[in-house]
């Protein structure tokens, strides 16, 4: 009886540790090869940042929470299917394509804002931030609640404007 007491409590001491181990540590992890709870394959992981991650299927990256993930011994698993994730994020450039005009608001993925959209062309947007005309590919912003979300963080996008002043 008390072998199995401390085997119950050995377990649910395992269980609270790797509640507490950070993804990185379990698995989701840079060149992690991702797939569908069926075993399919839906992508690789390229990096992660914090409690986001960019995973690269055969068609998209796409910036995805890593608590949508699940380390096993032998892959990561996701809840969706490699097409069922490229014709989601498929749908999302659609709707962000369409809700291009001049005027819409564009935030960070934070959710700090960045700009008005000041002018548009077929392949890129022009933002203004701090009086500093940028341009940015269509395809890499999406719909958000207030107006087109980028991935970059506003003090990523200042970065790269003070390396490009700088050289």
């Amino acid at each position: 009886m008390t072998f199995r007491k401390i085997l119950a409590a050995s377990a649910a001491s395992a269980a609270i540790f790797l509640a507490t181990v950070p993804a990185a540590a379990q698995g989701v992890q840079a060149g992690a090869a991702v797939t569908d709870p069926q075993g399919g394959e839906v992508g690789t992981i390229v990096s992660v940042d914090g409690d986001q991650l960019i995973l690269r299927t055969d068609r998209h990256e796409v910036r995805l929470p890593v608590s949508s993930f699940t380390a096993t011994e032998d892959a990561v698993l996701f809840g969706m299917t490699r097409a069922e994730l490229n014709a989601s994020v498929e749908q999302a450039l659609a709707q962000a394509q369409q809700a291009i005009s001049v005027g819409t608001m564009v935030y960070d993925r934070n959710g700090a804002a960045i700009g008005p959209v000041e002018a548009t062309d077929e392949q890129m947007l022009t933002v203004k931030l701090d009086e500093t005309p940028i341009r940015i590919p269509r395809e890499s912003v999406a719909p958000g609640p207030n107006g087109l979300l980028i991935g970059s963080t506003v003090a990523e996008l200042r970065a790269q404007i003070a390396a490009a002043t700088a050289n």
